[in-house]
């Protein structure tokens, strides 16, 4: 009697494997941005649960607004940083002062991790910023391979690379003066295709239903 409820479970679970996987398989497309840089191209996903700031950004990128600017902070070890528009001038001491004129409401998710190659919007600090609203297009990269857990539920992650990793260690090793600001500008151009997210999750490697489970 045993042999046969083992028996009819395991027939269970083979009938049961199939449909589990059919149903984890990421449907429609989502937006893969591209940050193309002299060092080569990263590719990036955006977290539907941070909505205001996944918009921001891909209305930002397909105005062409991050076209010309530059990754003008960079630290080894740590992350690098871009989306000033002030960096497209030829004064390099206002690099890292700009933004679009407004800020995005903070959406800070315990679930989401500073691991290494999240995507985050940087912010003015607390003391005059209690609110941790978000500058309205700089953001960084994490590059610690380790992650940055120190910056966790203080800042909002909106997305993760899936691609391209060596390129932001590659920018993060830059030559760069005391202010951290490279010494050669590596400016960025930023497209935005529509991309099925099966066609994502094979090329790339990554994992739909991580965002499904942080909702």
């Amino acid at each position: 009697m045993k042999l046969l409820k083992r028996t009819a479970l395991f027939g269970l679970l083979v009938t049961l494997l199939p449909a589990m996987a059919i149903a984890q398989k990421p449907k429609g497309k989502d937006k893969l941005v591209t940050i193309e840089t002299p060092q080569g191209e990263i590719k990036l996903v955006l977290f539907e649960d941070t909505p205001q700031h996944r918009a921001n950004f891909l209305k930002l990128a397909e105005e062409g607004f991050y076209d010309g600017t530059t990754f003008h902070r960079v630290i080894d070890g740590f992350m690098i940083q871009g989306g000033d528009p002030n960096t497209k001038d030829e004064d390099p001491s206002n690099d890292g002062t700009g933004n679009p004129g407004y800020t995005v409401p903070a959406e800070i998710k315990p679930s989401h991790k500073h691991v290494r190659g999240a995507v985050a919007a940087a912010r003015k600090g607390d003391f005059d910023n209690p609110q941790r609203a978000s500058s309205g297009s700089q953001f960084y990269i994490v590059e610690n391979h380790n992650g940055t857990p120190m910056l966790d539920d203080v800042y909002t992650v909106f997305g993760q690379v899936v691609d391209g990793l060596e390129v932001v260690d590659k920018l993060a090793e830059q030559p760069k003066d005391g202010r951290d600001r490279p010494l050669t500008n590596q400016k960025m151009k930023v497209k935005v295709e529509n991309v099925k997210r099966k066609k994502i999750a094979k090329k790339y490697d990554y994992d739909y239903t991580s965002q499904t489970l942080q909702k």
